[in-house]
């Protein structure tokens, strides 16, 4: 119980030069995708945005017909 009283540890600041190093380090580590994963991930995210518009075009389009009907009828 003593523990959970104890005031909390100031941080250690860390300077510029190893915040640089860190992120360096860090970068090394990331795994860039190769040319060709690219131009398929940006096809199949064009092929899913056309397929998306055009559902949602879908979508708008009986709404708006449902909407234009039911206010022709009142």
């Amino acid at each position: 119980m003593a523990e959970a009283q104890k005031p909390a540890e100031k941080k250690r600041k860390t300077s510029i030069a190893e915040f640089v190093n860190q992120v360096r380090a860090e970068t090394s580590k990331v795994v860039w995708p190769t040319r060709e994963e690219t131009i398929r991930t940006a096809i199949f995210v064009f092929i899913f945005m056309v397929i998306l518009s055009l559902f949602f075009f879908g979508v708008d389009s009986l709404f708006n017909f449902v909407v234009t009907f039911l206010l022709e009828l009142a």
